[in-house]
């Protein structure tokens, strides 16, 4: 019996490791005629650290508004691209790790989050840590970790 997934969940961050997790969701789901659910998480604790405590809601504003018209681009190109419109886009602002991992999954009733490979350094990862390590460490549903291209 093959394994089918019908909710899936890509999160994207505009890396290119996210560019290349959501092409494979998008030809995964379209194959297997599932709906994609597309997550930017704008790091609220970056945010702070960032402006030394100074932001105010302006930013966060222009951080969604931001996020939004990547997030409209990414549906455009499923769209053109896949021929594929069962998407839909959401931002989240808080910890990426645990709202990728627990709380978007559990709102959504995803049963699969495919995720790009961690795009950080050595040095990144050892600081702040991969949300890609985190999510599939201890996210309670499948993770695929996307590597390749598509058409690899």
């Amino acid at each position: 019996m093959m394994q089918e997934y019908n909710n899936i969940l890509v999160p994207v961050d505009g890396s290119k490791e996210a560019e290349i997790a959501f092409e494979k969701a998008v030809n995964n789901a379209k194959r297997n005629h599932a709906h994609l659910d597309v997550l930017n998480v704008i790091d609220t604790r970056a945010m702070s650290y960032n402006f030394a405590g100074m932001s105010d809601s302006s930013i966060a504003y222009q951080l969604v508004d931001k996020s939004q018209e990547y997030l409209n681009e990414l549906v455009q190109r499923a769209k053109d691209e896949f021929d594929f419109t069962d998407v839909d886009v959401h931002i989240r602002l808080g910890n990426p790790k645990t709202v990728i991992a627990y709380d978007f999954p559990k709102d959504h009733h995803n049963d699969l989050i495919m995720i790009g490979a961690s795009g950080l350094t050595r040095i990144q990862r050892a600081m702040i840590g991969s949300v890609t390590s985190y999510v599939k460490r201890c996210a309670p549903i499948d993770v695929l970790v996307v590597r390749t291209e598509l058409d690899k």
